[in-house]
């Protein structure tokens, strides 16, 4: 486990990167991670995307796949890739402070 400062607030990380309290997280906290992965603003749709993936995770316990935000988030799979060029289910998910979605490699 290790700790990164985002938008001046410390969180515990596990050992991939992803928050150990989705609680923890804030907007600013994704605008600045989402700067340090190379996108230099959120979007309204990557904003659509990273609502979806953390209303998902507290309604089911768990981010969803790639096919489910493709079909569910209202932005479609090929946008995803664009929007989020890193692998879009794990690079949403920690941009929206939840864990790796079940299923992510």
């Amino acid at each position: 486990m290790s700790t990164a400062t985002y938008a001046g607030v410390t969180v515990e990380l596990n050992d991939e990167g992803f928050f150990e309290d989705p609680n923890a997280w804030t907007p600013e906290m994704a605008e600045e991670m989402a700067k340090a992965e190379g996108i230099d603003a959120l979007t309204p749709d990557h904003w659509k995307v990273l609502e979806y993936m953390r209303k998902e995770y507290f309604e089911k316990g768990t981010g969803p796949t790639v096919r489910v935000l493709g079909k569910n988030s209202g932005v479609d799979v090929k946008a995803l890739y664009q929007l989020f060029p890193k692998g879009p289910a794990k690079m949403a998910a920690r941009l929206a402070g939840i864990p790796k979605p079940k299923g992510c490699i």
